[in-house]
């Protein structure tokens, strides 16, 4: 039903507003209690598809990634979806607009999304507002800095989010890899996102020390535009640092084979969905393989169908994430996924 009429309704109209007017129908459904009696079309329990990962214990691998629910609103009810996590944010400090609109686009012709949101978010503070209330679903934080804060002075917004969300997360994800803020991507580089890591660490092992409990695992979302000496790098820097993972890979800019209208080709933003597919797992496969499967890798990129999904795993993912396939696909990729993992055994 989704993909023969309510995409197609959807489609119609501008994504950003689609974005608000699902937010408002998930919101609803659960209200009125159709959600809830909706979930075991979408939710498949078995323990066989439990996995554990940075110390976590996950229902099962399949999550939502960052940049659909960026203000904590709705991570429960995504959670009727089957989701096994739900990563929140980008989140930021203090509240910003992002990026003029428009800002968003699809590429209906490639299943692809460009995005130059530019984390707009409600700021870190509100969030947390909304996840003191009971958690259905593991949650992951995926925290930034805010635009007008320049790269030397970067660590302490990431460290203001960090101390933010400490209690109400269950993993962390520092996102130097969009390309829709001016120069974040810079903080990639070996020395200042060393710094950052070490620093983020530190803190990580204070909190911990002072609440008596098991510090957060941290993990870095990079970038699918990396060469392979930068790859090299994030291998050294993850062993430096001691932090527990990495998320590859966020939107590209690459442009490369794609088939929409040249218009939309041209405009800025990172894209998402179906081209971005083949080099996201090039860069799980690279990691997972010079690193003699040192630490665990969460794939996303690409994914719409559980061939996809597979194929990640095969690569060395041991968790995925899902967004823009979420969008062309409908809710029903995520029990796909499962079953199609269940039955390969």
């Amino acid at each position: 039903m989704y993909k023969s009429i309510i995409r197609p309704i959807f489609f119609l109209l501008d994504p950003e507003k689609v974005h608000h007017i699902s937010f408002s129908l998930i919101k609803m459904l659960s209200k009125i209690g159709v959600l809830g009696l909706l979930k075991p079309i979408f939710v498949v329990q078995d323990q066989r598809l439990e996995r554990e990962v940075f110390g976590i214990k996950f229902k099962n691998p399949v999550g939502l990634a960052a940049g659909f629910d960026k203000n904590a609103v709705l991570y429960n009810e995504l959670s009727n979806f089957g989701f096994g996590f739900v990563e929140i944010g980008t989140l930021t400090p203090k509240p910003q607009d992002g990026n003029p609109k428009k800002r968003l686009f699809r590429l209906k012709a490639d299943k692809a999304i460009i995005n130059r949101m530019g984390f707009n978010n409600e700021g870190v503070a509100n969030a947390v507002a909304r996840l003191k209330k009971e958690h259905k679903v593991l949650i992951g934080g995926n925290i930034g800095k805010n635009k007008v804060t320049p790269n030397n002075e970067a660590v302490q917004d990431y460290l203001i989010c960090f101390d933010a969300l400490y209690d109400y997360v269950d993993y962390f994800v520092v996102n130097v890899s969009s390309p829709n803020t001016p120069g974040l991507r810079e903080l990639q580089d070996k020395e200042p996102l060393t710094a950052l890591l070490m620093r983020l660490e530190e803190e990580n092992n204070k909190l911990s020390a002072e609440k008596g409990e098991k510090r957060k695992p941290i993990l870095l979302k990079i970038a699918p535009d990396l060469t392979n000496d930068q790859l090299l790098d994030i291998i050294d820097i993850v062993e430096d640092t001691k932090i527990d993972g990495v998320i590859a890979t966020n939107t590209t800019i690459e442009r490369t084979g794609l088939t929409s209208d040249p218009t939309l080709l041209k405009e800025a933003g990172g894209l998402s969905g179906k081209p971005l597919k083949d080099r996201s797992t090039e860069v799980i496969k690279f990691l997972a393989e010079k690193s003699k499967k040192a630490f665990p890798i969460i794939g996303v990129g690409g994914i719409h169908s559980p061939e996809d999904a597979l194929e990640k795993i095969d690569a060395g993912a041991d968790l995925i994430q899902i967004w823009t396939g979420f969008i062309y696909e409908g809710p029903g990729l995520v029990k796909k996924i499962n079953q199609a993992i269940l039955d390969r055994g």
